[in-house]
């Protein structure tokens, strides 16, 4: 249940660091108030997973599955370049994360 939980928290980050988008330098009311409530979200999700996988394994893991999610995004949805190296780094942090998963009882 926990990695369950950070793998919505990381969804969750994935949804506020997106939103940062579209806030106009947090000028803009609705996506701005959008990216703390994401974001609060976000992080009561991972404290919670935090109780059961020690606090490094979740971090990392939470801070990983964001970077990956919001550059998959940037890619599909916004036209950012999908270099071989920023693919091969991708790949490299998927791996990361699940070899976190492999070894956290």
């Amino acid at each position: 249940m926990a990695w369950f939980l950070l793998a919505l928290a990381g969804a969750f980050e994935i949804a506020f660091t997106t939103a940062i988008r579209f806030t106009g330098g947090f000028t803009r009311f609705w996506p701005s108030a959008a990216v703390l409530l994401l974001a609060a979200i976000s992080i009561l999700l991972v404290a919670k997973a935090s109780e059961t996988i020690p606090l490094g394994t979740a971090y990392a893991a939470w801070g990983g599955i964001g970077a990956l999610g919001t550059v998959f995004v940037g890619i599909f949805y916004f036209d950012e370049p999908a270099t071989t190296w920023r693919l091969v780094f991708l790949a490299t942090l998927i791996g990361s994360i699940a070899g976190l998963k492999l070894v956290t009882e």
